[in-house]
């Protein structure tokens, strides 16, 4: 069953595809209860926003995430059930020397996951991904679209 996206005509939903309605974004990490959270949570949500660009060509979904410094060691593109894609990571902390002194520590470290159902339309089993200069590229090709065909009938008589 595929996500809908409301229309904001009326109330009535439309036959548009929602790819981002599985988008993993965890509650306990908003800033409203940042304060109650454990510091480990709190470093695993700095790096939860992952950028992502999902176009759609005429052969295939394109999926890109920026992850830079990372190494494609570091990072995780599975398929579940469901036609979900996931894909995570870690981006370790920077080790702290003992003389070392921290003038600014703005780079995020720690986990990130971002998760969308594809639709019907795509081939799971032919899924690909690359990573080059901190951007990971996935590609799922499409199953061709079916044209009907015309049987002409002739007429007796």
């Amino acid at each position: 069953m595929s996500q809908l996206i409301p229309s904001l005509f009326g109330g009535r939903r439309t036959n548009v595809f929602d790819p981002f309605s599985l988008d993993v974004w965890d509650p306990l990490f908003s800033s409203a209860l940042a304060n109650n959270v454990p510091s480990s949570a709190r470093e695993t949500s700095a790096f939860v926003n992952a950028r992502i660009d999902w176009k759609e060509t005429p052969q295939a979904h394109v999926i890109k995430a920026d992850l830079p410094g990372l190494k494609k060691e570091q990072v995780k593109v599975e398929v579940e059930e469901g036609r979900v894609l996931q894909i995570s990571g870690e981006r370790s902390k920077e080790e702290e020397e003992k003389n070392d002194k921290w003038h600014r520590i703005e780079r995020s470290s720690g986990k990130f996951m971002r998760r969308f159902r594809l639709p019907e339309n795509a081939l799971m089993d032919q899924i690909k991904a690359s990573m080059e200069d901190g951007v990971l590229t996935v590609t799922v090709p499409k199953k061709e679209d079916k044209k009907p065909q015309v049987k002409t009938i002739d007429i007796s008589g």
